[in-house]
């Protein structure tokens, strides 16, 4: 892809929609966030050779029948957006087909050069007798043409509930270490919805990226933070790579201290090297950079 200059836009301190990533408008004063440059740092992600910033554009918020609140921005908001999420060193994209995001991603990552952006995209799966499985070779082909892309950089099985998966997604695992050996995927992992599918993630060999719910309120989490942190721990132990979600308890702690304990726990708690986050607005994210920086230069 080609490398095209980078383009600045204004910062606004209005919200655009409001949704559950803070879920209300934020009072927020632009004029005194001064940025120059990246202000999000990078970090290896496990054993995955993959370098990631330590925030991620979420584009699922309120994800269904192919739509979310950021592909709801429209195209030319959700670019801007991106865009300058990009400038500030956000610059790994969470995706999934069912969100409808994939061809917002890919107009948006034509501004910047590929091998500075991380892609990750999930899958669904159903069980190897399933009628409903779809031959993963032609729903990679259909991501790669969406994001425009030769390569995905992560791709995880979608929203694994059931104890038992590393034997009923065999399929799943076996293609896509096959598509993973021909370098069509940098690295292949889960997305986790039960403590079962956690616990099992953690120990599988085959699983390199593992995407799992922690907060400090124990808000749509597995377990206690405690216990999901405990998991997590042996995980990155095995070399997992860790990207925490729901890390304001999916919208439902999003008051300024609830922001402020969230960010805190997973920057210095939680055993994670990467976070996705739904934003929604520029404003949204000079606040979650501001916050960001500030946290992790105390």
């Amino acid at each position: 892809m080609k490398n095209i200059n980078r383009r600045h836009f204004i910062k606004t301190g209005v919200l655009g929609v409001a949704g559950l990533a803070f879920g209300k408008a934020l009072a927020i004063q632009p004029s005194n966030l001064v940025f120059n440059g990246p202000s999000i740092e990078q970090v290896k992600l496990g054993n995955t050779g993959i370098s990631i910033p330590r925030i991620g554009l979420g584009t699922g918020t309120v994800g269904y029948s192919n739509g979310s609140n950021q592909t709801r921005l429209g195209m030319n908001q959700f670019v801007k957006m991106a865009q300058h999420c990009y400038d500030q060193g956000i610059r790994y994209f969470d995706m999934a087909e069912s969100y409808g995001s994939h061809k917002y991603v890919g107009n948006a990552i034509k501004n910047f050069p590929r091998e500075d952006v991380i892609l990750c995209t999930k899958i669904w799966t159903h069980p190897n007798d399933s009628k409903k499985i779809q031959p993963v070779e032609v729903a990679l082909d259909r991501y790669r043409k969406d994001l425009e892309t030769d390569y995905i950089d992560i791709l995880l099985m979608h929203c694994l509930v059931d104890k038992g998966w590393t034997k009923s997604r065999s399929y799943y695992m076996d293609t896509l270490s096959e598509a993973k050996s021909k370098g069509i995927l940098k690295s292949v992992g889960v997305s986790c919805h039960s403590w079962d599918a956690l616990e099992e993630a953690v120990d599988s060999p085959w699983v390199d990226v593992i995407l799992a719910r922690i907060n400090p309120f124990q808000s749509h989490m597995d377990g206690t933070p405690e216990a999901i942190n405990g998991l997590l721990k042996r995980a990155k132990d095995n070399g997992k790579g860790i990207i925490g979600m729901k890390i304001f308890g999916e919208g439902k702690h999003i008051a300024d201290t609830e922001r402020e304990q969230s960010l805190n726990f997973a920057f210095k708690e939680a055993n994670i090297h990467s976070m996705t986050i739904g934003l929604e607005s520029i404003a949204q994210v000079d606040d979650l950079v501001s916050r960001a920086v500030r946290i992790l230069k105390a």
